[in-house]
């Protein structure tokens, strides 16, 4: 059986978090697609731990996957990996020899190519962890992939191909010289360094015995009657192909990228539970529209966009709800929940269960609004329009709940979903209805046992 964990927003919902969760059950967590730029906490114990990269499952003992959906920066893997066993953890992490490398050169690009883009606006809000151009390299044929690292003569044919054109691009277009600049780290460019590190990273992998042909090591533990579970990264709003292009990531984290991103049919996906991870307002890091934006962030909320007036009350819930990047810091724009997106979400990926989170960090508003729909050109539309130029031009109506008070959630969690207050559980009652999709989990705090578990999509 298989269970795949979906983002239905802009990324940030507590997505490891119900890995963690519903993790517990299974026997492989692989994540499907995304790198290092996917931070993601989990809280066991009251102990924390932030991940970029190796699956959450790991915290919890479980074989996890980095499949050939993922791209792959070896040096971070083994931060993690290292970091996890100075804190007394085994992680058992394999590593699909299909994913493609992040390497240096990648993380140079990346943030120049951003600085470009945020002079016209189109900045997307990147990491500069080298995701987006290691995504091009892989579409372009001049990739490097994990199983690459493990054949010395391959390696050296790949840099010696791809490198002498990363040199021209930075030197050509960029007009910037590699050997005499405070900026730019000459070996991020230079074939035999490149060789020396990567092939030793190589050395590693198969030391550990962490490489595997992904589709088939899968296929394996589903015959063997194991429980697979794929973890996707970010959020469907952010998906390449569904989401407010450009303001994407460079993969799919939708259901479908499942399938692809692991070497497993959509049957097998398709014939397990699909879960969207909702967060109970909005949140997202980077440009772009958002109709039910609250305040503004600078940098970051288009000039006539946000809610002035709701100044104040952004700055509560980001606090509350910590809306600060895993990995950068960075403050989220927050909004209140948006409908036509979750609709638009649950379309693309078919989800047969919810998990709602951070409904706590609303507790205490005398009011909790949700942009149920949109006006654009004078008509109301349930769901999101195809390009991110006419959701710009969407305007969000509302609807507005009573607030729910703050109680002591720890005992919600271990009374259940009846102990929820009867406004917040009207408010559920609402997504639940809209989605057409029951809520199997509500999160009301950030530790594993703060969830209120409804349904296991195992059983």
């Amino acid at each position: 059986m298989t269970v795949t964990i979906v983002g239905s927003q802009l990324g940030d919902e507590g997505k490891g978090g119900v890995v963690d969760l519903f993790g517990d059950a299974a026997d492989v967590v692989a994540r499907y697609q995304g790198g290092d730029n996917a931070g993601h906490t989990v809280v066991q114990g009251g102990e924390e731990y932030k991940l970029s990269l190796v699956p959450s499952g790991a915290v919890r003992g479980k074989v996890g996957v980095l499949g050939n959906g993922c791209v792959v920066n070896p040096r971070t893997l083994f931060e993690e990996l290292d970091t996890l066993r100075e804190r007394g953890l085994d992680p058992d992490v394999r590593v699909a020899e299909r994913a493609h490398v992040i390497l240096p050169y990648h993380r140079v690009l990346d943030q120049l190519e951003e600085d470009v883009k945020s002079d016209d606006d189109l900045a997307a809000g990147t990491t500069g962890r080298g995701i987006g151009p290691t995504y091009e390299d892989k579409a372009g044929r001049r990739g490097v992939r994990v199983g690459d690292l493990l054949d010395a003569e391959t390696l050296r044919d790949r840099l010696e191909y791809v490198v002498p054109q990363k040199r021209a691009l930075l030197e050509e277009v960029y007009d910037i010289p590699i050997e005499d600049h405070d900026e730019v780290d000459p070996d991020a460019f230079d074939i035999e360094v490149l060789y020396d590190q990567y092939r030793e990273f190589g050395r590693r992998l198969e030391a550990e015995d962490m490489t595997v042909n992904c589709g088939a090591f899968l296929a394996d533990r589903l015959e063997a009657d194991e429980r697979l579970m794929f973890e996707g990264a970010q959020g469907t709003a952010i998906d390449i192909d569904h989401g407010v292009y450009p303001y994407v990531t460079s993969s799919n984290p939708t259901a479908g990228g499942a399938a692809v991103g692991t070497g497993l049919g959509p049957s097998v996906v398709g014939d397990g539970e699909v879960i969207g991870i909702v967060k109970a307002y909005l949140s997202r890091v980077g440009t772009g529209p958002l109709p039910t934006e609250l305040g503004a962030v600078d940098g970051q909320t288009p000039e006539d966009g946000g809610r002035p007036g709701g100044a104040d009350l952004a700055e509560y819930i980001r606090d509350e709800g910590g809306e600060y990047g895993t990995v950068t810091g960075r403050p989220r724009r927050v909004g209140w929940l948006d409908i036509p997106m979750l609709r638009h979400a649950a379309r693309t990926s078919g989800f047969t269960g919810l998990a709602v989170n951070h409904v706590d960090v609303l507790a205490g508003l005398d009011e909790v609004k949700v942009g149920h729909s949109y006006t654009l050109d004078g008509e109301k539309l349930l769901t999101m329009p195809p390009t991110t130029e006419r959701w710009a031009d969407c305007e969000a109506n509302f609807r507005t709940f009573e607030g729910w008070p703050d109680v002591d959630w720890e005992t919600v969690a271990e009374e259940g979903y009846d102990a929820v207050p009867e406004n917040a559980r009207a408010y559920l009652e609402y997504i639940e209805a809209e989605l057409d999709t029951p809520v199997y989990a509500v999160g009301v705090g950030p530790d594993r046992s703060a969830t209120v578990v409804r349904e296991s999509p195992w059983e």
